[in-house]
């Protein structure tokens, strides 16, 4: 179970909505209206969803009194989700925050949490663990997500989201059951799926693999030929070539086909490949449209419209074709909020090709040199890309400009964030920036460009320590995601809160609601963002209240480590190591955390007596004088950056 969250009933939303309390008795959820209020919260994943919101969602033709009326809702609800809380205490499960509600259930207490956690953590588990897992999540499906929500705007995505994660759990389990050979387990399973999604060609091709593997090659043409009329007859397309390899491989009685474990898997692997190398230039195209739009669904999609992304480049490089390769590489314009990449090999690979496209076009249309140049500002984040990414934003936006492109100037502005963080101290400016965004987003109905706006001047509010201003952007930008299912906004938002309990509350507070914030990370598809926040973030909250970090053993700080280690080296006593750690360390990454980051050489300096480093931090520090250190990604603070500068010049020579 995750800390921070309690686990005192079970809720289910896959059929009809139902809730279990710890005994696992029945809870009593009231009538349709007062369940769908549950079953809306459950769909926001422990984000808030504002009253005003759940008023629209509930009705077409509110009562008298609504927000009275969702209110009773939620008073009876929590009456059966609680039913142990003392009068007037706080609500644990069903909880009041800002202008809303949220559920605050750990992954393990709500059946469609459970099931996309379980499906997703299971990666490219061994097939043994792959059919465990899937095997078990599988069941927990008693029937569609909010089956009982029918058509209503808020159900329709997440339910699709399901649905899809239910037809990959299930191919990936039949794929497993091959593997082990366990064949007539996945043929059973396979036939009834390619029946209910007859435009799956990887169930397909699981099926007839794993007929042919039973020794059932007749049987396994015929399915490859009832695929192909399925096809034609009802999308009117032709089988892809991996399909269509198949069914000759199957004719040949290729070697390959009986083989199992690693080389099963290289020659999938290859064939993948091959696909992607000889996809006709609409494809190519097509596909980096779909990838832009899975990867605003977060998590597991996220990671895949990024690999698929680079996979699409390189298959259009290989193509020869430098204006196909633009365009291919400049469609993905999905808006960055995090100047850190989440695979900084593959962000590398990327601007090196949009590099080579733009040398191949000198003349090329000018919105599509624009693109690229956008691209290589944004992806050039969390990388000491030096003045060229700077320069390529710079060029991009004023071409842009010229042009009176609503969306290509949105995508060069968010290259300029991208490459706002050349020194400290610059929140002010990237909060004209996020209002520009805004703006934007408005004018020309560019919803994810309004978010993005939003959560910039959140950021910049924050380290500002403008709280009211963030209170105001972090519920805009959560309106917005609520409306336009953007569910990764939710993560920053939450973050943000647990930033505003740590300035406004105790120690204690604030760690639980670090730790409660943490629990959103894993499975968001945001590496560069997670990898190391959780501690880096207690750290700030130790060094805010002045008090001694130990880190638990195998604390993972990720990209920030090598500025941690001389102030935990020195804390520990192991004062000449610490001093060996700061001899020679470059400046900390330019990004959100480089106030930080600062902070926490300063104070290592500070403890070893390095006058070297005392001086180089209180130099890169005196810019953000005014700012709350760590703040400007809106995720934690260390304290006031005026604070760490008059200890560093308290102690220079």
């Amino acid at each position: 179970m995750s800390v921070g969250t309690v686990r005192q009933v079970e809720i289910g939303v896959f059929g009809a909505v139902r809730a279990l309390d710890a005994a696992g008795a029945p809870v009593t959820l009231g009538g349709p209206r007062q369940r769908a209020v549950l079953a809306r919260l459950v769909a926001a994943h422990r984000r808030v969803v504002p009253v005003d919101v759940l008023v629209a969602d509930l009705w077409e033709e509110p009562p008298r009194d609504p927000v009275g009326t969702v209110r009773t809702f939620v008073a009876a609800l929590r009456r059966g989700l609680e039913p142990e809380r003392a009068p007037r205490t706080p609500a644990r499960v069903l909880v009041t925050e800002g202008p809303g509600y949220a559920l605050r259930l750990p992954d393990d207490a709500v059946d469609v949490w459970r099931f996309a956690h379980t499906v997703e953590a299971l990666g490219d588990a061994p097939p043994a663990r792959m059919v465990a897992g899937l095997s078990e999540a599988l069941s927990w499906w008693r029937g569609p997500a909010y089956a009982e929500a029918g058509d209503a705007p808020w159900a329709v995505a997440p339910r699709s989201r399901l649905t899809e994660l239910r037809s990959l759990a299930v191919e990936r389990l039949a794929a497993a059951r091959i593997e082990l050979g366990d064949t007539g387990a996945a043929v059973a399973d396979l036939d009834a799926h390619v029946v209910e999604h007859p435009w799956r060609e990887d169930a397909w091709h699981l099926l007839a693999l794993a007929l042919y593997r039973a020794g059932r090659q007749a049987d396994a043409l015929t399915v490859l030929r009832r695929a192909r009329a399925m096809l034609r007859d009802h999308l009117g397309l032709e089988p892809g070539p991996r399909l269509s390899r198949l069914e000759q491989d199957v004719l040949r009685q290729a070697g390959y086909l009986d083989r199992t474990g690693d080389a099963a898997r290289l020659w999938a692997q290859a064939t993948a490949a091959y696909d992607s190398t000889v996809s006709d230039r609409v494809r190519l195209e097509s596909t980096v449209g779909l990838m832009r739009d899975l990867a605003v669904t977060g998590g597991a999609g996220l990671d895949a419209a990024q690999r698929h992304r680079a996979a699409a480049v390189t298959a259009a490089e290989q193509l020869g074709d430098p204006i196909l390769t633009a365009r291919v590489i400049g469609a993905y314009d999905v808006p960055a909020v995090w100047p850190r990449a989440d695979d900084p090999p593959r962000a590398r690979s990327l601007v090196r090709s949009a590099e080579r496209a733009l040398a191949a076009i000198p003349d090329g249309p000018a919105a599509l040199r624009c693109r690229l140049l956008a691209t290589i500002a944004v992806e050039s984040r969390g990388v000491d890309a030096g003045p060229r990414a700077e320069r390529a934003a710079a060029e991009a936006e004023r071409s842009a400009r010229e042009m009176g492109d609503a969306p290509l100037l949105a995508y060069a502005l968010n290259g300029v964030y991208m490459q706002s963080f050349a020194r400290t101290g610059l929140a002010a400016e990237r909060a004209v920036l996020g209002e520009r965004l805004v703006v934007l987003g408005e004018e020309h109905g560019l919803v994810r460009t309004a978010v993005l706006g939003h959560l910039i001047n959140l950021q910049s509010a924050c380290a500002t320590n403008d709280l009211t201003l963030a209170d105001t952007q972090a519920q805009a930008a959560d309106e917005l995601s609520t409306r336009h299912d953007l569910p990764l906004v939710g993560v920053f938002t939450t973050w943000y809160r647990a930033l505003r309990t740590a300035v406004t509350e105790p120690f204690d507070q604030a760690r639980d609601a670090y730790l409660r914030a943490a629990e959103l990370l894993p499975g968001s598809g945001m590496p560069g963002l997670a990898d190391g926040l959780l501690p880096l973030a207690l750290l700030g909250l130790h060094l805010q209240h002045h008090r001694s970090f130990r880190p638990e053993p195998g604390t993972e700080w990720g990209p920030a480590e090598p500025w941690i280690r001389p102030l935990l080296l020195a804390e520990a006593g192991d004062l000449a190591a610490a001093r060996l750690a700061l001899r020679g360390l470059p400046d900390p990454p330019r990004d959100p955390h480089a106030e930080a980051l600062w902070c926490v050489l300063g104070r290592a300096a500070l403890l070893v007596g390095d006058q070297d480093t005392i001086a180089r931090a209180h130099t890169a520090l005196l810019p953000a004088a005014a700012e709350s250190a760590g703040a400007a990604g809106g995720l934690f603070t260390a304290g006031p950056v005026a604070d760490y500068l008059a200890e560093l010049e308290a102690a220079r020579n």
